[in-house]
């Protein structure tokens, strides 16, 4: 299965996008017009080791609601991703098993060859 989770109206997650063309045989999700299940969510867990790898520190709405200043356990973590699509490090790239999180230039660059290989 090859599938990317991403946020259409996000610049970064279209740049990859681009860098990541062909994109042959690839399902693309768009998480804020086709929010993420439960059960996806385990999936990219299970695959990353954790829930917390797959949150962003960087949403506005982490300061926001004052969550820089508490201790976050991994439940925490899957309910806030499960709750607003902003919390979800984009974007998520699963291709046959391999899982790839973020916008880092060595995650794409991952990404990128494990695809086309």
């Amino acid at each position: 299965m090859k599938k990317i989770y991403h946020l259409g109206s996000c610049s970064t997650c279209q740049r990859i996008l681009k860098e990541l063309e062909p994109l042959d045989g690839v399902t693309l999700q768009e998480i804020k017009s086709e929010p993420m299940t439960p059960a996806q969510l385990e999936e990219m867990a299970a695959l990353s080791g954790n829930y917390e790898s797959l949150f962003s520190k960087r949403a506005m709405l982490y300061r926001q609601k004052g969550l820089h200043e508490k201790q976050l356990s991994e439940e925490d973590y899957k309910s806030l991703i499960l709750e607003h699509y902003t919390f979800l490090k984009r974007p998520v790239m699963l291709f046959d098993g391999q899982i790839f999180v973020g916008n880092s230039k060595k995650v794409v660059q991952a990404a990128k060859a494990a695809l086309h290989s």
